[in-house]
């Protein structure tokens, strides 16, 4: 089989940190396509339904030393689990293994990525893609299908890393975008964490005598509000800088529709509603082109 086709990882040793949603998924989208696959996770109850339904061929709440000979090891996890793992990965690694992270921020990520032994080739990585809810449970391979694959180099990645992100954006279904640190944690501030937070306070906003009345307008513009709060608060935490610009930025627009409609503007307020309608039509254009 080619070096980069549906081959790629036949002969490897990968390991996935994290057996929830994400790292779930990706397991089952490489099952049966490396010769082993060991999953790590701190839920014991995990561990032992991925063990149960073959998704992995080992599997452990502690790495020990299942990842002495690992090829790839993937972390799917919360970012600040993964700059745990990061700390401690020489300890439980011993082979020139490439390192690839699903983590929702980077900064922070490539930081403690740039910190690793010299024998190790690290690449960020962070498949635009999920759910609201989490959890080995609700694991699903195809949800990778169609999306980004935000791809972010380090300046000691070096060509196996890259191929290896490469290969895994596409037996996944997804496309590639490469990016910089600093650009992904600003766009995904505003594109991922900013609409958690605005979902979160309408659903809060909302008074529960509402129930009966709510409909499809209600359930889309609230179905991030349910997200899990600890992977959330991981976020706020390492994203903090630009989710506030990004808050600034929407509580601005939200004070001027306020200040609209007190005036009975409401030609001025059509006009700004016509402006946020027309941004959305520009962004599904750009989209389409995936333009950065």
């Amino acid at each position: 089989m080619p070096d980069d086709g549906p081959g790629f990882f036949t002969g490897k040793h990968v390991a996935i940190f994290g057996l929830g949603l994400m790292g779930g998924s990706l397991a089952m989208a490489l099952n049966g396509r490396c010769s082993r696959l060991t999953g790590i996770d701190p839920d014991i109850h995990a561990v032992h339904s991925a063990l149960k339904r073959g998704l992995v061929s080992q599997a452990a709440v502690e790495p020990g030393h299942l990842l002495e000979d690992a090829d790839v090891i993937i972390l799917a996890a919360p970012v600040n689990a993964i700059l745990d793992i990061l700390r401690n990965l020489n300890a439980v690694c011993r082979n020139d293994a490439v390192v690839l992270d699903f983590g929702s921020t980077k900064r922070a990520v490539c930081r403690a990525m740039d910190e690793l032994p010299k024998r190790f080739d690290p690449i960020g990585c962070h498949p635009m893609c999920g759910k609201e809810t989490c959890g080995l449970d609700f694991a699903d391979e195809t949800i990778f299908n169609g999306a980004a694959f935000a791809i972010v180099p380090l300046k000691r990645t070096g060509e196996k890393a890259r191929k290896t992100a490469e290969v895994l954006s596409s037996l996944l279904g997804s496309h590639p975008v490469f990016i910089d640190a600093e650009t992904h944690d600003r766009l995904v501030a505003a594109s991922s964490h900013l609409p958690f937070l605005v979902s979160n306070t309408l659903a809060f906003c909302t008074p529960v005598e509402a129930a009966p009345l709510t409909s499809t307008g209600f359930a889309s513009t609230t179905r991030l509000a349910v997200s899990s709060p600890a992977m959330m608060m991981d976020v706020l935490e390492t994203n903090k800088d630009v989710i506030l610009e990004a808050l600034h930025a929407c509580i601005n627009r939200l004070t001027l529709i306020e200040e609209l409609l007190m005036k009975d503007d409401f030609d001025h307020l059509r006009s700004e509603l016509n402006a946020g309608a027309e941004n959305r039509r520009q962004i599904d254009i750009a989209k389409r082109g995936i333009v950065l």
